[in-house]
């Protein structure tokens, strides 16, 4: 047995206690990067350890934690996969050594001034897709051995594992915050409506792309938008603060509920492309007394009129958002007397598995009446949510036309 093969036998019979060790499971994840690169420079006898993970575009690595080479991390590096030493290991998924460092192998230039020598690294799986690189470098040895790749593969496949769970959180977290920023409390009462809404999240935890809207303009318009972006997660969430935010830039500028979604539509496929939004616009205008409805893919509209049953506002609904189809159906006007309520909604209030989306939507019209509109979100969630565990995101938005305005 060689002496780097020695080396690298006790690095391993070293290195799995300690991250086993209760320690790094209670770290946060600057933590853990820290304690793990810490371990795998005293088990490997090197100078330098990086983790670097691949971006959103899957397209570069962008350096995430160092001990040694930590202006890589500062400076904020970013290696092309498939180019230099770790390009090339996350391109191909599986570890590499090199015995020369310097412009013909690596393209950092930070290693090479460093003065490293030898470097040896494994990339970060999680199931078949590589998420990053780990690699370690030495200014002084001569080589890294097999047993050496061998230690790195372990520690790799623990901060593989680790990473997976602390990103999800991480995304969790930041979808959260984004989402509770972009559902603001509605106002209970703007220009001649009253509003309330509700907002709930699926039971399995995902966290979607549904929103709702109530602005006024300066020219007294009221305008009421519920949507959905389909999908789940940070970018869902993301793209739903994008679209709420151009429907309020094209309502601003004039433009009608249809011309509204077109100009969505056209945002979305070129800046979003790959990406499909249902959505539901209203618009009132002084004196208030009629609506205009545009639909994209979304589930109707229900509308109230006292004296008489609440009923599905059939109007042509056009495709999603996303799919760049113009023109849009045009709005269709419909009647809001003093004391009529109009009812938004996403689909997780009346899709079922295994029932007809019929069914959820007559569950959902039943329950509208023309009270107040926190009496009608509670009949409404009563009904179509009641004591079971959502199955998808929902989202419901009421405006009641207040009954001391005249008609």
């Amino acid at each position: 047995m060689t002496a780097a093969q020695s080396h690298g036998d006790r690095g391993q019979r070293d290195l799995e206690p300690d991250l086993a060790g209760p320690t790094v499971g209670d770290l946060d994840l600057d933590g853990l990067l820290a304690e793990v690169l810490d371990q795998a420079m005293a088990a490997l006898d090197a100078d330098t350890a990086t983790v670097l993970l691949v971006d959103a575009s899957g397209t570069e690595l962008v350096a995430r934690a160092s001990r040694g080479l930590e202006e890589e991390v500062h400076q904020g590096v970013r290696i092309r996969i498939g180019e230099g030493f770790a390009g090339r290991i996350a391109s191909q998924g599986r570890p590499a050594m090199i015995d020369r460092v310097d412009e013909t192998t690596v393209v950092n230039p930070i290693l090479w001034r460093r003065g490293l020598r030898t470097m040896v690294g494994v990339p970060l799986l999680s199931g078949d897709s590589t998420i990053g690189v780990l690699h370690v470098g030495s200014a002084t040895r001569d080589a890294f051995t097999e047993a050496d790749s061998s230690v790195l593969a372990i520690v790799a496949d623990r901060v593989a594992a680790a990473l997976q769970i602390r990103l999800l959180e991480a995304e969790r977290d930041a979808t959260e915050a984004v989402q509770r920023s972009l559902l603001p409390s509605v106002p209970r009462s703007v220009a001649g409506f009253d509003c309330a809404a509700r907002h709930v999240p699926a039971g399995n935890g995902g966290i979607g792309g549904d929103w709702y809207d109530v602005f006024v303009l300066d020219t007294g318009e009221v305008w009421m938008v519920v949507g959905d972006v389909v999908g789940h997660g940070l970018r869902a969430a993301t793209i739903m603060g994008r679209v709420r935010s151009a429907m309020r830039a094209f309502a601003l500028v004039g433009e009608a509920p249809d011309g509204l979604l077109a100009l969505t539509d056209r945002k979305l496929t070129h800046f979003e492309a790959g990406t499909l939004v249902t959505a539901h616009v209203v618009r009132s205008r002084p004196p208030y007394d009629e609506a205009e409805v545009a639909i994209a893919g979304h589930p109707p509209l229900v509308h109230a009129v006292p004296g008489r049953p609440a009923e599905l506002v059939v109007a042509e609904p056009g495709p999603p958002l996303g799919l760049d189809c113009s023109p849009r159906p045009p709005s269709l006007r419909i009647e809001t007397p003093p004391g009529c309520v109009l009812a938004a909604y996403t689909d997780g209030l009346v899709e079922r598995r295994g029932e007809l989306l019929d069914v959820g939507f007559e569950r959902v019209r039943s329950a509208v009446t023309t009270g107040s509109p926190d009496e009608v979100c509670d009949r409404v969630m009563a009904s179509a949510i009641g004591r079971r565990v959502p199955e998808d995101d929902a989202a419901l938005i009421v405006m009641q036309r207040r009954r001391d305005l005249p008609a």
